[in-house]
């Protein structure tokens, strides 16, 4: 589908279940995709999601336990806060003591599928445990047509790197090499995904009900759309501009370069036409299921696993602050219960979305319901909660990686060294670092740019203690060790994604 397509009609509030009555359930991630650009959904930025918050219930105030992929994806499977799952940028695993999501709909006799464009969530990290089928899309390239040959790649300036080598050999498939040197530029994944989802809809036997995760990472670090979404927010000159400005967080940290003003809002241009990019494989999804004869009988939950900063408050990416634009994210669930296009307006983690989903399917897992520390957020539910938590234990990369990377580093740089915990409320967020520093940003005040720990300090302490009651009553035993040995590929996408 391409941005001049005609939209699908609004897709229908619609029962679920057949055969043993038990819904299939799809969790869709659109990794980094934060509120700001996505909350309320708006149909001229994701026409999709808003027809699915038309149809469902959107959830307008749903944060983020983490502000990066790995623990937040580790609360979403596991219902527990980093404090509790301990997997985070000093033990980059999530342990196999921790029940998961796909794990309890696979012992409810679910058939569970898996697929990751995002290299943290593969089974070198733990996240495979439970999934029957899990497919790393970010390792492969294969082109639409069947040419008997799959480039297996190490990243996407290798992927890259390898099409180009076609281009310049006169072999006969050098034309088809452009088509796949254009698509590798602009896709890292999310059309072989949605591709790869409808094969395996359209051939899967049998009637059990299946789990299936998704994440799209296009909205990750590089910005790059395919040039007809970027034009929805960019001029053509523009587009062209803004592909030449450097896109890398860290140097940018570290002060190795500057952007101006004008630059940012270049690449804002450029990760919204990655949000629309990613809303229109979502609407390719929802089409397989309708023609697989899945849709009625189907839970759809979107949701982003964390936000981005794109020059507010000085930063670049999603590492070293918990301000807003990292922790606010989209989240739409169509289906079942979940109709009418109510708005829920209450606080919501990402963390509730584990009974959340129990409860809405029937699975009695009592391991995961036992371990979980969220909260219901089923139509039943009555009681909303009144703050939200969320915490960077450890950055990635550490002040120590910056410095062997880059050498001396500016001392604004080295305060990144700490860990940060925060609370969100009616009245305010509060925002603590192990090294002292504290951050109040009261309630009616606009954006997050003005401590005001000084001027109100007994609401500072008042949340200082909430915050405590919080951690004292959610924290478990950390892990020891740094966690997962990885390979050479894993580490080079990493370090393209900017973790390394």
């Amino acid at each position: 589908m391409t941005p001049d397509s005609s939209p699908h009609e609004t897709a229908e509030p619609h029962p679920v279940g057949d055969g043993d009555g038990r819904p299939n359930v799809v969790l869709v991630v659109m990794d980094t995709a934060r509120g700001v650009d996505t909350v309320p959904a708006d149909a001229d930025v994701t026409p999709t999601l808003a027809s699915l918050a038309d149809a469902g219930t959107e959830f307008t105030r749903a944060y983020t336990s983490a502000p990066w992929t790995l623990p937040a994806h580790a609360s979403l499977f596991t219902g527990l806060y980093t404090a509790a799952h301990g997997a985070h940028g000093g033990h980059t695993y999530l342990d196999t003591d921790h029940e998961t999501l796909p794990e309890a709909f696979q012992s409810a006799g679910y058939e569970t599928v898996g697929i990751s464009n995002n290299c943290w969530i593969t089974g070198e990290f733990g996240f495979d445990r439970g999934f029957e089928r899990f497919r790393k899309g970010w390792q492969y390239v294969q082109s639409d047509v069947d040419t008997g040959a799959v480039v297996r790649a190490t990243g996407v300036s290798n992927r890259l790197t390898s099409v180009k080598k076609l281009l310049t050999t006169g072999n006969p498939v050098s034309t088809l090499a452009n088509v796949v040197y254009e698509r590798l530029r602009e896709d890292d994944g999310a059309a072989r995904t949605t591709d790869w989802v409808d094969g395996w809809l359209r051939s899967r036997e049998g009637d059990r009900p299946f789990f299936l995760f998704c994440n799209y990472i296009e909205p990750h670090i590089p910005y790059d759309p395919p040039r007809a979404y970027a034009e929805r927010f960019l001029s053509p000159a523009a587009v062209d501009a803004a592909r030449q400005l450097r896109q890398a967080p860290r140097a940018f940290d570290v002060g190795e370069y500057e952007l101006s003003d004008r630059d940012w809002e270049l690449l804002r241009g450029l990760y919204r036409g990655e949000i629309a990019y990613v809303d229109a494989q979502l609407d390719r999804l929802r089409e397989s299921l309708r023609a697989a004869g899945e849709w009625e009988q189907t839970v759809v939950v979107v949701v982003g696993d964390h936000g981005e900063n794109i020059g507010e408050y000085g930063f670049f990416g999603h590492q070293y602050n918990l301000h807003e634009n990292l922790l606010h994210v989209p989240l739409v669930i169509a289906g079942g219960p979940f109709r009418d296009g109510d708005q829920y307006e209450q606080y919501v983690q990402l963390l509730d979305l584990v009974p959340t989903l129990l409860e809405t399917t029937g699975v009695s897992v009592s391991k995961l319901s036992m371990q979980c520390q969220g909260q219901s957020v089923h139509p039943s539910s009555t009681t909303p909660r009144t703050a939200v938590y969320a915490e960077h234990v450890q950055p990635r990369p550490t002040v120590a990686a910056l410095e062997t990377r880059f050498g001396d580093l500016p001392a604004t740089v080295r305060q990144f060294d700490r860990s940060l915990r925060a609370i969100r409320t009616d009245q305010g967020t509060y925002i603590r670092g192990s090294d002292g520093s504290q951050w109040l940003y009261p309630a009616g005040e606009a954006g997050e740019h003005h401590d005001r720990t000084d001027r109100r300090p007994a609401l500072a302490a008042r949340l200082d203690t909430r915050l405590d009651d919080w951690l004292g009553s959610v924290e478990r035993d950390q892990p020891t060790g740094s966690g997962a040995e990885v390979s050479a590929a894993t580490e080079q996408r990493l370090a393209e994604l900017g973790y390394l």
